[in-house]
């Protein structure tokens, strides 16, 4: 029976490292393949990161014009190509016009962009007011796609896809949208992140092995990679997605945060604030830790954040922390800052579809401060009905997100 509440994904818009649809992200990790290389374009001998995650050219989604898709900056480009498939995979573009469609994502770039240009090519960079600008991307975005609902963005650090899509589902249990396209999207592949997260001592410094850099959970990580790109899914209400015999890729069951503000950078040491989010997540969805089949951890590398979060799930899953196989995926595809919530949301999708759980590559020697049920390389077959996402960002953005299988 369809619970009255309940928001599922019928759509999936995706351009990654690893591929530009559902079938090549999941394929990709599900065997294992990195997305890591020498960005030497973008970077110096005295940068002490020179690897990332990129993604290639953008596709122009069909029916645009080429010339003026070429003409937007990479970032526009990545929320209009990912809005485009994601409307196209839930069966909605050709009736788009009849129904209140909005739109939220994790872009926490976006005015960064043209400062970063400035400061490149201008001493000038004071240039930019986006205070006095036009519109913000998404305006442009729901305008070009001839859709009438609201549009928000959301800059919550690593969390803010989770926020978005959270958001997204509030929104249609109000009633202001018939639909809503959540998710993130980001370019953090750039001179100006690198540079900075570089300067932190964040980014690992494995330059000579891009493959291996980014391994979680590992005893001999150094920092967290680079990756960039976007998914973007579009939600409906289950009863509107029933009406209409539409495909559901799964259930957003639950959602919880927190904010901890500890430090600017550096995790709560202390478990209580993330735990309380990832508690208050299976609380909304109705389940206990005992129901968790799989959790897409937030882990992006670094010796901290990997051992903090290790800690949290051991707080909520307690005596089940054995049973529940834990991952990263940020091992290959790189930390996609405010879209790394959404690509992991579709890493639980391909779990849940392929009844397989990512791995973690590079997982040598596991770290013994991470004593979980690790997928070291390979993918392992397991039935995965419910799935968490984490994500913990810089300044105590705490969220979680539940999926479950519709």
């Amino acid at each position: 029976m369809l619970r009255p509440s309940a928001v599922f994904i019928t759509g999936i818009g995706a351009c990654t490292p690893l591929g530009n649809s559902f079938t090549e992200v999941a394929n990709g990790l599900l065997t294992g393949t990195s997305a890591i290389r020498r960005v030497d374009e973008l970077t110096q001998e005295s940068h002490p990161c020179r690897i990332g995650g990129p993604i290639g050219p953008v596709p122009c989604p069909p029916g645009e014009d080429a010339v003026a898709f070429a003409q937007l900056s990479r970032l526009e480009q990545l929320v209009r190509f990912c809005c485009h498939q994601a409307l196209r995979d839930s069966g909605l573009w050709e009736v788009r016009h009849e129904r209140r469609i909005g739109i939220v994502l994790g872009l926490g770039a976006e005015w960064m962009l043209p400062w970063e240009q400035a400061g490149l090519t201008s001493s000038d960079i004071t240039q930019w007011q986006p205070e006095v600008a036009d519109h913000g991307m998404l305006e442009r975005t729901r305008q070009h796609l001839a859709i009438s609902g609201p549009v928000s963005t959301v800059s919550a650090a690593c969390a803010s896809s989770n926020v978005a899509l959270a958001q997204a589902r509030s929104w249609l249990r109000l009633g202001w949208c018939d639909v809503v396209l959540a998710g993130g999207c980001d370019t953090g592949v750039s001179a100006l992140s690198l540079a900075a997260f570089g300067n932190l001592r964040a980014l690992s410094r494995r330059n000579d092995s891009p493959a291996t850099a980014s391994r979680p959970f590992d005893r001999d990580r150094d920092g967290f990679v680079v990756g960039e790109g976007g998914v973007v899914f579009t939600l409906e209400r289950a009863t509107d997605a029933a009406a209409r015999n539409a495909h559901v890729h799964a259930e957003i069951a639950g959602y919880g945060s927190t904010s901890d503000a500890y430090h600017m950078v550096i995790p709560n040491p202390e478990p209580g604030p993330a735990s309380r989010a990832v508690h208050l997540a299976l609380s909304d969805a109705g389940l206990n830790p005992e129901q968790v089949d799989y959790v897409n951890a937030h882990a992006t590398s670094t010796p901290v954040g990997d051992t903090s979060e290790a800690r949290v799930l051991a707080t909520v899953l307690g005596e089940h922390l054995p049973k529940v196989p834990v991952s990263s995926t940020k091992s290959m595809t790189g930390h996609l800052l405010t879209a790394a919530a959404a690509i992991e949301a579709l890493a639980c999708i391909a779990a849940m579809q392929r009844r397989a759980v990512p791995p973690t590559i590079n997982l040598d020697e596991p770290d013994p401060t991470c004593p979980l049920r690790h997928v070291p390389h390979e993918a392992q077959d397991h039935r995965v009905r419910v799935a968490v996402s984490n994500s913990f960002g810089f300044g105590g953005s705490n969220a979680c997100l539940v999926l479950r299988a519709a």
